[in-house]
């Protein structure tokens, strides 16, 4: 079984085994038939290397299938074309400008920990995307071996992606105003066209790290200030290369770049920070602060100049307008904790009050109306030690020394109560910013979406803050699925956010803000993928804020601004190239520019009675899991061993041997957590509950199903989730510690030479809790999916029949999968012989063989190499005069160990994490 070929004839065979046998584990049977080949030597680790190679081909091309059929079509003339066609001839000026002059869709661009693929794998899944047929082309002759993912890879991808969404962007201008020059000649350049902004967190989200500086958001701002002067002369320059504003444009990226250099350099001592500080803080004539002056010599340029010139003009000036001095916007990120513990230094610095009292709102309505606003200097951020002040800080000293006219998002995560947002009002006010900065609160866990309307009403019913957001003209919040989605489960967690959504709608109506825009952020992305909807882009939008939602919203006489984000390498792919940008920037416009049907029904919402018990139910079914030790310890079985490393915010390892034993599920972020759920073969965030949910009422729910545009949403989401999903992969998993397998594998005299590895591992593994894990753990979920299967058949209006695409995907994860349990069983079986070594550094050979079971392969081998040298002095390397007989032998040949054991536990996992992504290629993402 040396080609993809055989071992796919080979699983077909065992699966047909299962209609005899219904406990039969095909996947498993295979890895046992791969591992005995390998032990056997009829197949080398060179072999399966080649075997991972071919499966890896094939699950690009899947990604590759998949991008496109999200964004198709993507010829950049056809996209336009659609573009153009989005405008009705019946539409007047007012109504044009309606549509076009405030963005369909703020799109963000964070840095979730999602550089799955290399930087060649994603150039070629994109180009492959464009392709006519992407599973025909070349997507599998590149390296998957990247360069290591720091903040600044991250940053560097980020500002690529922009880049392109921006030119992207730029080409839909252009086509509009084209067609605005065209229909009304006259009063075109009254037409600020403004369909997209962009925006950023990636150097600027301090939740959860401590690795990001003040220097380091201050120089990241100066380098992309730098980057989009230089994109504007650029610009400029291919309409007039003599035009009299390029002096202005090159002589500020000029400046800009070298501030940048100043404050990407250590600024470790007060002298070097304070002179750091005073050149960007220094008056100086290419300090541009403002494009306002120049978006207006523009736009008065283009009223007198032929169309060659005008158009070009004016789609430079709606640049400008769009990303200011920067690539986009710029979003800071604090938690509540870190915000409240900086207000009590000021308001009760001995801790006798409790700021979630009513005491503590009443102080601080007294501060916000009494506050004044204070200078700050660079030598004032240095010493402040409170992360929620330094956010303030820098946020006040870019606005002053970088860019006065874009505004900052303040996102505040874990944001429970109305105090947390006026104490960042607070500080706002304190250092003179409060109007150009957006406080967010950010709605994750499932006590924040429970108890969130009633946080909304309580904070809009304050006077400080409704004055607040008409100064800003909106109100913002955010609404997250990483945390949501994990704890609460994806479907639930969307039903739950879109009754805050019309909670907040609600509010804003009752407390007389319908005169500002509701700015909703939904970061979202963790089901099936980071794109939040496998099936389009308009699933990909209304997943999270549905037509209700918006619906209730338009009711209430409020307009949304909506905003999503791309996330990490995989959101990224989607602007990976100039065509994939601009067909994803089109899609999006497709859905967002229609015109919205006020009087839509659906029957979802209208049958509470079914809805809402099924909704519960559900969510019900995922606390189960979460609060179950059967759950914690299946996924933590191999820590984070499963996962290759995709992002610079690292999910830190416990350092003591038994850690995993008593891993907390909230010791691992939302994006680990999924992608684990992933590489063991089940999406239970996605897939558990439904089948439960139904109940006795299975015909009714599966009736409304079928007839709800939003109930369809949902079984989109659950078919493509099942499909892909596995129970017997997870039952494999746990064979892995079955003792009586290993005992078992050597019977009658098979493998005879692996005896005694087999019943050392079978002897160990007696005391191992995970067998009878995962034996629990597919029991349940077996249950519930014997009835989402049920369900699923009674959902009327559903496509007959299997979808091939699907189960070609489904067999070639179940080959992956197979051939990484053999994978496991090379790493246990060599882990086992390895020859005993003196303690050392209170690590013994038990506790290695431990780590090498629980996928803590780095740690393992560490210690390995440690106790097992092959670089030793000679005693001939030194020149000593006095001669000696001993050693009168040489010693143990400690390469002979590395080579029989070490070296394949090190290259059996290095192909473990390459199965990983190609099983995360085929779930679309990492996550």
């Amino acid at each position: 079984m040396k080609t993809v070929a055989k071992l796919k004839a080979r699983l077909q065979k065992l699966h047909e085994r299962t209609a005899e046998t219904p406990l039969f584990n095909p996947v498993f049977q295979l890895s046992h038939d791969l591992s005995r080949s390998l032990e056997g030597g009829d197949l080398s680790l060179s072999d399966i290397d080649a075997l991972v190679a071919e499966l890896e081909c094939e699950a690009l091309k899947s990604r590759a299938a998949r991008l496109k059929r999200l964004v198709a079509p993507t010829a950049a003339t056809e996209n336009l074309a659609t573009i153009e066609a989005l405008n009705p001839e019946e539409a007047g000026f007012s109504e044009f400008r309606q549509r076009w002059e405030k963005p369909l869709l703020h799109a963000v661009f964070t840095a979730h920990p999602t550089f799955l693929l290399s930087p060649a794998q994603s150039d070629a899944v994109a180009t492959a995307a464009l392709s006519d047929d992407p599973q025909a082309s070349t997507v599998c002759t590149v390296p998957h071996e990247g360069p290591k993912i720091t903040l600044e890879f991250e940053h560097v991808e980020v500002c690529n992606a922009i880049e392109r969404a921006a030119k992207a962007r730029d080409a839909i201008n252009a086509t509009l105003l084209g067609h605005a020059r065209q229909r009304w000649p006259g009063r075109w350049l009254d037409f600020k066209p403004l369909p997209f902004r962009f925006a950023t967190w990636v150097g600027y989200d301090m939740d959860g790290r401590t690795d990001i500086g003040w220097t380091t958001s201050i120089a990241f701002r100066l380098r992309e200030k730098a980057l989009r002067l230089g994109s504007y002369a650029a610009s400029l320059r291919g309409i007039d290369e003599a035009h009299p504003l390029l002096a202005t444009l090159d002589a500020a990226h000029a400046h800009s770049a070298e501030m940048a250099e100043l404050f990407s350099s250590p600024l470790d001592s007060p002298e070097a920070l304070a002179a750091a500080a005073n050149r960007l803080s220094a008056d100086h004539e290419a300090k541009l602060l403002s494009l306002a002056p120049l978006i207006e010599a523009l736009e008065t340029e283009a009223r007198n100049a032929d169309e060659a010139k005008a158009i070009p003009l004016a789609t430079l000036a709606a640049a400008m307008r769009a990303d200011g001095l920067g690539i986009g916007w710029i979003h800071f990120r604090v938690n509540s904790s870190q915000l409240l513990n900086a207000l009590r230094r000021r308001i009760d610095p001995e801790g006798t009050l409790d700021l979630g009292s009513k005491s503590a709102l009443s102080r601080l309505r007294e501060l916000l109306a009494d506050v004044k606003p204070l200078r700050v200097n660079f030598a004032a951020l240095a010493i402040e030690t409170s992360t929620a002040m330094r956010q303030f800080l820098v946020m006040a000293k870019m606005l002053q020394h970088i860019d006065a006219d874009a505004p900052i998002r303040m996102l505040i995560a874990e944001c429970e109560q109305p105090q947390t947002v006026l104490a960042a009002l607070y500080f706002a006010k304190l250092f003179g910013i409060e109007g150009k900065v957006d406080v967010s609160p950010l709605f994750e866990t499932e006590a924040a979406l429970e108890h969130g309307g009633r946080f909304l009403e309580a904070l809009l019913s304050e006077e400080s803050y409704r004055s607040y957001a008409r100064l800003r003209g909106r109100v913002s919040i955010q609404t997250g699925f990483s945390d949501a989605g994990r704890f609460m489960g994806q479907i639930p967690a969307a039903l739950a956010i879109e009754r805050l959504q019309g909670r907040l709608a609600e509010a804003m109506k009752a407390n007389g803000l319908t005169d500002v825009a509701a700015l909703i952020f939904n970061t979202h992305g963790e089901s099936m993928g980071r794109g939040a909807h496998p099936s389009g882009f308009a699933d990909r939008l209304t997943w999270p804020l549905s037509g209700w939602a918006r619906r209730r919203f338009a009711r209430a006489g409020v307009t949304i601004e909506p905003e999503a984000s791309f996330q990490g390498g995989d959101g990224y792919l989607f602007f990976r190239n100039d065509d994939l940008a601009l067909a994803t920037l089109t899609r999006i416009a497709e859905h967002e520019a229609r015109d919205q049907d006020l009087s839509a029904k659906d029957p979802f919402y209208d049958r509470t009675d079914l809805s809402l018990d099924f909704y519960r139910s559900i969510r019900r079914v995922q606390r189960e899991h979460l609060e179950s030790a059967t759950y914690s310890r299946a996924l933590t079985a191999f820590g984070l061993g499963l996962l290759k490393g995709t992002g610079s915010r690292v999910s830190r390892r416990q350092s003591d041997i038994g850690a995993d034993r008593t891993m907390s599920l909230r010791q691992i972020r939302a994006i680990p957590h999924n992608a684990i759920l992933q590489q063991i073969g089940y999406p239970v965030n996605v897939v558990a509950g439904a089948g439960t949910a139904a109940g006795e009422e299975m015909e009714s729910v599966a009736e409304l199903l079928g007839r709800s545009e939003r109930g369809n949403q949902l079984v989109r989401l659950l078919r493509a989730a099942n499909g892909l999903a596995s129970i017997k992969t997870v039952a494999a998993y746990g064979e892995l510690f079955n003792s009586a397998y290993w005992a078992s594998r050597p019977y009658r005299g098979t493998e005879t030479a692996l005896e005694g590895a087999c019943l050392a591992l079978a002897e160990y593994l007696t005391k191992d809790d995970r067998a009878g894990v995962f034996r629990r753990l597919t029991s349940r979920l077996r249950v519930d999916w014997m009835k989402l299967h049920r369900l699923l058949s009674l959902v009327p209006g559903q496509k007959a029949g299997r979808d091939a695409a699907q189960d070609a995907d489904r067999r070639n994860i179940g080959l992956l999968q197979s051939v990484r349990l053999a994978l496991l069983m090379h790493m246990f079986i060599r882990a086992v012989q390895v020859p005993p070594f003196a303690r050392s550094n209170d690590v013994s050979r038990e506790d290695v063989l431990e780590m090498v079971l629980s996928l803590r392969v780095d740690d393992a081998l560490a210690q390995l190499r440690r106790a097992y040298p092959v670089i030793e002095p000679e005693i001939t390397d030194f020149p000593v005069d006095e001669p000696t007989d001993y050693p009168d032998h040489r010693g143990e040949d400690y390469g002979a160990i590395r080579a029989r054991f070490i070296d394949p536990i090190d290259r059996a996992h290095a192909l473990n994490i390459r199965v990983a992504v190609a099983i995360a290629n085929y779930f679309g993402a990492h996550g």
